[in-house]
């Protein structure tokens, strides 16, 4: 089999190659490799645009895809999923095995599940959430066209692709494909910082030791998936360095292997993990090892006392606690605490500890205080707080709240109300609200055409799913904003607006605009409106509510922008529309049909009238919304719900708690 890697360009590719091209010189089955250095040069690609089957590699695509729905609120992680017998199918995993009909479990455990064990029946589940077309239809706007879902496993029936299905199985895809998805994971560019690390978290912990992870020195961080089935086995992931920083990209694709065994001396696992070996030695040398000290870091699946510790260090320096159980042992209890604490230090949150995590935690707690005689320790008893009041509000999960008279804007009460916080998603009520203040200056701003430049399509997180060059109206682009809240729109019209210098010299005459890009000048206009409303513990850094330094709002300040809002019709049609479907067209004139449902789960129930929600790791669950009972309209604001469920808990409860206390003739002066 001839060697068709890409020709070397620098000295570690050429060692890249020298190691790993003997490897699969000789191999009796198909392969495709594809290794790409993430922190430096060096890289190896041998039919690395060859689709192949993947076999149970695809629940990785399968993985963007759903933590992109995630990042719309299209999908809730903590949302209950109830197993029926006839989800159960065989094959890998434990769902199936060990568990009965009538299991229930959130979402967010069956993709632990699909990567850890790759389980089958787990993988299901999450495709029923996702929808079966949706891993297919992400990878494609990301560039990704040999990646693709066919069918559920097990499940040929079900197959949304027969011809591939038959030639390919459960899934194709290509090395290169999956160097660029894993590139994407690590750039946090395939979605948002927070899911990027969350997948990087789950992917860490896949269990199957055989393959790369096999070739790799002991204690080596790996995150990957891996896949077989009969003739095909692969492998795909994230494998870190010993130092600070050092990580790269690795595909092994394998089909029509002559050596079908399942043990790890079979033939295409072995291959695997020579590749692994290789291309770790290429990078890091022949005597580098992950178990220096220097490197000590501890993540999911370690154990021993260096565990205990942290565990306790954790339940006496966090507030609240997180309770964890003193055991050693590294689960998922014990990430998310960490990954908690990490973002309440403002470190990256990934779930490691490492030597930043360690520095923030301080001098670790060896030892539990000791447990007084039982005579002492059963007379001190906590004493117990007061009993909850019978009146005022509703007890909620948000950080932050505030209830408002959308007539009149008085604040009818609120709680930490004009703390500024994260605001994720809820920003776009303002991206839209410049575009009808410039469309107040000149109406024809509501049918001029916005065109997807790069950059809006590059942008993670929740998406419209339109592209590079395709075009649409200013009015129907506001439908992709504010229903299944784009972020790519809110790019998009950040640079088609802020080009248009003389019509923000006419809506903001108070600002001197300066020869700034495009996309900043819109971003002025935001806090320029801002300013114009009052909105005095609000200030915008981007269009979209991606979490950055510097960019948060109040509730209050968020309810006084939706009684502005109230009053823009435009606004108000779109934000109470539950789905919307219109028409693009693209470079050199094709067209298609993109349909888009509203985020917001209050349309379903009457009374209530929009306005936006908004989701991010930083912001937590939030929700703007209007409604109106016995003629009395009401604007409720949360920040920070404690999940997607909670956020509508939160505001319904406040609704209901505001409108009760009208129909009694209570007077709207009450405070918490």
């Amino acid at each position: 089999m001839p060697c068709v890697g890409l020709v070397a360009q620098d000295k570690r590719s050429d060692d890249l190659a020298r190691r790993i091209t003997p490897l699969i010189s000789d191999y009796q089955g198909d392969v495709a490799v594809g290794i790409k250095n993430l922190s430096g040069e060096g890289e190896f690609w041998y039919r690395h645009d060859q689709p192949m089957a993947t076999a149970s590699l695809i629940k990785l695509p399968l993985l963007v895809a759903t933590y992109q729905q995630i990042d719309s609120a299209t999908v809730d992680p903590a949302q209950l999923i109830e197993l029926t017998r006839e989800d159960q199918v065989p094959g890998s995993g434990i769902l199936s095995q060990h568990f009965s009909p009538g299991l229930k479990l959130p979402l967010i455990d069956a993709i632990r599940l699909m990567i850890r064990y790759s389980d089958n029946t787990a993988t299901n589940l999450v495709i029923d959430q996702v929808g079966l077309p949706t891993t297919t239809q992400s990878m494609k706007s990301l560039g990704l066209v040999h990646t693709q879902l066919h069918a559920k496993v097990y499940r040929r029936d079900t197959s949304i692709a027969p011809k591939r299905s038959q030639r390919y199985g459960l899934g194709s895809t290509s090395a290169a494909d999956m160097i660029k998805l894993l590139e994407g994971i690590h750039t946090h560019q395939v979605a948002s910082k927070t899911s990027c690390e969350a997948m990087i978290g789950h992917l860490l912990s896949c269990d199957d030791q055989v393959k790369l992870a096999a070739g790799l020195p002991s204690g080596t961080k790996i995150a990957h998936k891996t896949g077989g089935v009969s003739s095909v086995r692969t492998d795909a992931g994230i494998i870190f360095g010993p130092g600070e920083h050092q990580a790269f990209a690795i595909c092994v694709l394998t089909e029509n292997n002559k050596d079908r065994g399942w043990s790890a001396e079979s033939a295409p696992h072995r291959l695997i993990a020579d590749i692994g070996r290789a291309a770790y030695q290429a990078f890091y040398g022949n005597n580098a090892s992950a178990d220096s000290p220097k490197s000590t870091r501890l993540q999911l699946g370690a154990h021993g006392d260096l565990v205990e510790s942290l565990q306790r260090t954790l339940n006496a320096r966090m507030t609240p606690s997180p309770g964890l159980s003193v055991d050693g042992d590294f689960g998922p209890m014990t990430e998310a605490a960490v990954m908690r604490f990490q973002e309440s230090k403002q470190l990256p949150s990934t779930g490691v500890v490492d030597e930043e995590t360690f520095a923030a935690l301080g001098t670790l707690i060896d030892q539990d205080e000791a447990v007084p005689a039982p005579a002492t320790f059963n007379s001190q008893w906590p004493e117990k707080e007061p009993a909850d009041p019978l009146q005022g509000v509703p007890f909620v999960t948000a950080k932050a709240w505030a209830i408002v008279d959308a007539d009149s804007g008085a604040l009818i009460a609120g709680q930490h109300e004009n703390d500024p916080r994260p605001m994720a998603s809820t920003t776009k009520l303002m991206t839209a609200m410049v575009i009808s203040e410039l469309a107040e200056h000149d109406p024809g701003v509501w049918s001029q055409t916005v065109t997807f430049s790069k950059r809006a399509d590059d942008t993670v997180g929740s998406s419209t799913r339109l592209h590079v060059g395709e075009s649409l109206t200013v009015e129907q682009l506001m439908y992709g904003l504010l229903l299944p809240s784009g972020n790519d729109a809110s790019v998009a019209f950040a640079e088609h607006f802020g080009a248009q210098h003389e019509l923000l010299a006419t809506a903001f005459p108070e600002r001197t605009w300066t020869a700034t890009a495009a996309y900043d000048r819109f971003i002025e206009a935001m806090n320029l409106l801002a300013e114009r409303h009052e909105l005095q513990h609000t200030t915008f850094v981007n269009p979209h509510g991606l979490t950055e330094p510097g960019h948060q709002a109040s509730a209050r300040d968020l309810a006084k922008l939706a009684v502005a809002a109230s009053s823009r019709q435009k606004i108000m049609r779109v934000v109470a529309t539950p789905q919307y479907g219109c028409t693009v067209t693209g470079p050199g004139g094709y067209q298609r049909h993109v349909a888009w449902y509203n985020t917001n789960r209050l349309l379903k129930i009457n009374g209530y009238e929009g306005v936006k929600t908004g989701t991010t790791g930083a912001a937590g669950a939030c929700l703007i919304a209007k409604g109106t009972r016995e003629g009395q309209s009401r604007i409720v604001v949360v920040l920070g719900s404690a999940s997607s469920d909670a956020r509508y808990s939160d505001t319904r409860n406040l609704f209901r708690w505001g409108w009760n206390r009208y129909l009694a003739g209570q007077a709207d002066t009450d405070r918490p």
